[in-house]
């Protein structure tokens, strides 16, 4: 399998332009279905890029049908006619009204998936989420890593459910809007914005651990309310 893996210009959405390059090399038949992906190490050497910002693409794709990563073994190339068929392009998303229905589409998801978290998740859960508060906790002035971190947390809340499901959808919402972490960092006070996020983040993971569901939920609530405020979106509550 001989792919051209061009360098990639460094910005603040590195893995969705990896994933892009990695999806126009399947999309054009050079990556096959079956074929199994270089590994993270390969692909950062490859791409000049860090091996969490390879992660953060691999998951976009898997978020997107285009692969599937088997434990432990790697990420393989999924055959067209089994991908799903939920597609919501990027460009879409310049439309404030729909940006602000994808938000909206994400507060019922990851409400619930904060409340399952909290009954369900195992040990390996919490490590998870204690090493991506962790990064975004030690991530300076919110740099990239700061929001591959926030997300990481997301998926990783989502993974707690133990329901397949969730991280699926989630991941997939989240990688679309995770450009409005940029734009909060354009709108706002830095500072203000990484040390109330980074709250928002421990009392979510606080109730997780405690396991008490109805915490869990209302602090994702509070969470997905501020950013939404941060961004100067308006979404309906009940």
């Amino acid at each position: 399998m001989a792919i051209d893996f061009s360098q990639i210009r460094r910005s603040e959405h590195l893995p969705a332009r990896i994933a892009t390059h990695i999806a126009r090399e399947i999309g054009e038949g050079r990556i096959k279905p079956g074929d199994k992906l270089p590994t993270e190490h390969i692909l950062a050497k490859a791409f000049g890029v860090s091996r969490s910002v390879v992660r953060e693409a691999i998951a976009q794709l898997r978020n997107e049908g285009l692969v599937e990563t088997r434990q432990g073994v790697g990420a393989f190339v999924r055959d067209m006619h089994t991908r799903p068929t939920i597609r919501i392009e990027q460009e879409e998303l310049v439309d404030r009204e729909s940006f602000r229905s994808l938000f909206q589409l994400r507060m019922p998801l990851e409400i619930e998936a904060a409340g399952l978290a909290a009954v369900h998740h195992d040990s390996e859960d919490m490590k998870q989420l204690n090493a991506a508060l962790d990064l975004m906790t030690g991530a300076e002035k919110w740099t990239e890593q700061g929001i591959l971190a926030d997300l990481a947390f997301h998926r990783a809340l989502a993974a707690a459910t133990h329901n397949e499901y969730f991280p699926l959808f989630i991941g997939f919402i989240a990688e679309r809007i995770s450009h409005a972490i940029n734009a909060a960092r354009a709108t706002a006070v830095l500072e203000e914005i990484v040390e109330v996020t980074i709250a928002e983040h421990v009392v979510i993971r606080d109730a997780v651990a405690l396991r008490d569901p109805l915490k869990a939920r209302d602090a994702m609530r509070q969470h997905l309310l501020g950013a939404a405020s941060r961004l100067d979106l308006t979404l309906e509550t009940f």
